[in-house]
């Protein structure tokens, strides 16, 4: 049995990396220390910890530990394996978006080029990040144009070659038409162009074209032009986008009461040359220096264009040990400064501006509606998570029930839940609706890290008063406090207004009253389809698994010929036998139904 008290007795005074873990043995938390004795049993004194680290502390059942030579290794250590487990306290570099590469697969014995939104360690070189997307297809579509190589993603043995050979695209490899040395000419050439080396490719070009032209071979010369001319174009372009010994990264932070967003500028050669943008929920009580140690650990990790600077707002603890990691992974000197003046502050405070603005555009109108509705119901916290349910059956068949999830103001239709009712045997929907809400509960309850996530801010009924208050009935067996509220719908099944627990119909606009449509829609037709599934596969079920030799393929046969049980027994026996597998003696039984 794991004791945490005797444990944390045990703890050495060395550098390593904590691994905290749940009672289901997840891992919920990695971190490292200088001195793991004096750095675990900080989590669990009683001090002023924030909220996100007391509910993390009343989560862990027990933690393990590594011990390492030296901070820098801990760090190394601590980075892999939270790329690795992504542990739910950890910051978590989850992008918007992800930025192109061009990619040339060593590994191969003829290697293809080609735009990748991947970095990994495959062998593989990789040019990049393209800001724009449209230079990475350009710069590949000028590769292809210019050097016979491959465009095939499977290279095998074919029996003839393809169209690019003929409009002497690809020099067919595929069909042993080229030598593999001669073949690496070109890509070696190629990647030369792409790291900015294109003073060597010009010179041998230039002495080919003069030797084809002494020649006569005018055609073969002029085509050897028109590739330096090209080569030249794109170097211009390309020379702004070289990584040069005056490459800085710069990084901005802005945080709001639903997200965090980090900014990041590239700045090569004293020009902005592109950006990026993060986002982060559930950070706002962690330090900004905390949440821009944990980023740059996590953005450089697998990075290959690690910057020789990197520009922040305020010092962060372990300035000095993330500074030797990346500084072994560059292979030269790299900083992380704080500008104080000047032109580097200027950037600096640019890129935090462009964060605000980018993390305002991306929750104006979602935070709009959070506040709205928090005034409307009248809540201390903003209503993050609501929950919606809805009944369905005929007459008392078929009984199920619907669950949808509006997450931040925005409905999450991939957390919709489906249930079959257990315990209720005739029409009775508040019934039906207080078991639903009962399961839900527990299930949370029991497994707090399980499917159905944490407990909602608030829930709405599909419903009046009767809806409302089963609801609140489940709620109160488990001593909770979780606002109730039913979606009231007019004569023509239309949502009409929010009501309370007290029948008061709620003034709402027009933006929140149609979210609040589309949400209870979804929770409608979520449990009509879930409840169609389970009647049609009921009234299937028992029709034609009552005949004797049908399995489910035959009966799938059946419905595929005919659409329906009915016209299945509308059919004669010849109608039938044509059915692959269907028998004279099952057809004959088949029309007894």
């Amino acid at each position: 049995m794991f004791i945490i008290e005797e444990e944390l007795k045990k703890l050495p005074s060395k550098p390593g990396v904590y691994i905290m873990r749940d009672k289901n043995d997840n891992i919920i938390y990695v971190g490292k220390a200088i001195s793991l004795k004096n750095r675990v049993r900080q989590y669990f004194r009683k001090n002023n910890k924030t909220a996100r680290i007391e509910k993390m502390v009343s989560l862990i059942d027990h933690f393990e530990y590594i011990v390492v030579d030296n901070e820098a290794e801990a760090l190394i250590l601590e980075c892999n394996l939270i790329k690795k487990n992504r542990p739910k306290f950890n910051v978590l570099l989850k992008d918007d978006k992800t930025y192109p590469y061009i990619k040339i697969d060593l590994k191969s014995e003829f290697p293809g080029v080609y735009i990748t939104r991947r970095v990994i360690n495959d062998g593989s070189k990789y040019f990049g990040p393209y800001a724009n997307p449209g230079s990475a297809k350009e710069m590949l579509d000028f590769i292809r144009q210019k050097y016979k190589i491959h465009q095939c993603r499977n290279l095998k043995q074919r029996t003839r070659p393809c169209l690019n050979y003929h409009i002497k695209r690809c020099l067919a490899p595929c069909m042993g038409y080229v030598k593999r040395d001669e073949y690496l000419k070109q890509i070696n050439e190629i990647i030369d162009l792409l790291e900015g080396r294109t003073d060597k490719i010009l010179k041998d070009l230039e002495i080919q074209m003069n030797k084809a032209s002494e020649e006569l071979k005018f055609e073969e010369a002029a085509e050897i032009r028109d590739r330096i001319q090209a080569i030249e174009r794109v170097s211009t372009k390309q020379k702004v986008s070289n990584i040069s010994e005056n490459s800085i990264d710069v990084i901005g932070i802005a945080k709001s009461e639903l997200q965090v967003c980090i900014e990041i500028f590239f700045v090569r050669g004293s020009k902005m040359i592109g950006r990026e943008h993060y986002f982060y929920n559930d950070l706002k009580d962690m330090e900004d220096k905390e949440i821009l140690s944990g980023f740059i650990k996590q953005y450089y990790l697998d990075n290959p264009n690690i910057p020789s600077k990197i520009m922040i707002r305020e010092e962060i603890d372990d300035k000095e040990t993330i500074e030797q990691w990346l500084s072994t992974n560059l292979g030269k000197k790299v900083e992380i400064k704080s500008p104080k003046r000047g032109e580097k502050l200027r950037f600096v405070e640019m890129a935090e501006m462009n964060s605000k603005v980018t993390l305002e555009n991306k929750e104006k109108d979602k935070s709009e509606i959070l506040i709205e509705l928090k005034n409307v119901l009248g809540m201390e916290k903003l209503p993050r998570k609501i929950e919606t349910y809805d009944i369905s059956n005929i007459s008392g068949e078929y009984m199920v029930a619907a669950m949808c999830v509006m997450q931040d103001g925005v409905i999450k239709k991939n957390l919709s839940r489906r249930f079959k009712i257990k315990t209720v045997y005739s029409q009775d929907d508040p019934k039906c609706m207080e078991e639903v809400i009962t399961r839900r509960l527990k299930h949370s309850i029991d497994n707090p890290n399980g499917g159905f996530g944490k407990l909602p801010d608030a829930i709405f009924a599909d419903g009046g008063i009767t809806q409302i208050r089963a609801t609140k009935k489940a709620i109160e067996k488990y001593k909770l406090n979780i606002p109730v509220y039913g979606m009231v719908k007019n004569d023509k099944h239309q949502t009409r207004a929010l009501m309370d627990e007290n029948r008061n119909e709620l003034e709402i606009s027009e933006n929140l009253m149609n979210l609040i449509t589309r949400f209870q829609d979804t929770v409608h037709d979520t449990a009509i389809t879930y409840h169609r599934k389970i009647r049609d596969k009921q009234i299937t079920k028992s029709e034609l698994d009552e005949v004797k030799g049908i399995g489910k393929a035959k009966k799938q046969a059946l419905l595929k010929e005919f659409g329906s049980v009915e016209k299945i027994k509308q059919a004669n026996i010849e109608e039938l036998m044509k059915v692959k597998g269907i028998t004279q003696n099952i057809a004959e039984q088949l029309k007894k139904l």
